[in-house]
């Protein structure tokens, strides 16, 4: 019954923009809160960024603070990440992800999309 579709990804080159959603179902969507996790080949999946049910609280990987923007409309039942400045190491398939509170650890949560495809080149 829950579903998070991602969709945004693409080929980009470096230095341009890409904005990811998340648009989730099934689910009380303003009762949880939506990560980002993405996950290059040949590594770990890893955290990107989170956000609250509320959006009052906020939390990006280090590798991510200052060009990617995390955001949502519960009206929507959508989130959101913006992706600026993209850098060839930032290529990878990125995953939404529902929990009840927002975390960086990619166990803590109970539903995951698909993923999406972003890709930038040099």
């Amino acid at each position: 019954q829950v579903q998070l579709v991602e969709s945004g990804g693409g080929l980009v080159q470096a230095g341009g923009s890409l904005r990811l959603s998340c648009a989730a179902s099934g689910l009380t969507f303003n009762s949880y809160a939506t990560g980002w996790f993405r996950q290059a080949p040949g590594k770990e999946r890893e955290f990107v960024a989170a956000i609250t049910w509320s959006g009052g609280i906020i939390y990006y990987a280090d590798s991510v603070k200052g060009r990617f923007t995390i955001s949502r409309d519960n009206a929507k039942n959508t989130a959101y990440l913006l992706m600026n400045s993209l850098k060839p190491e930032d290529t990878a398939v990125y995953y939404c992800a529902a929990a009840r509170f927002a975390m960086r650890d990619r166990n803590g949560y109970d539903y995951w999309g698909q993923g999406t495809q972003v890709t930038v080149s040099s």
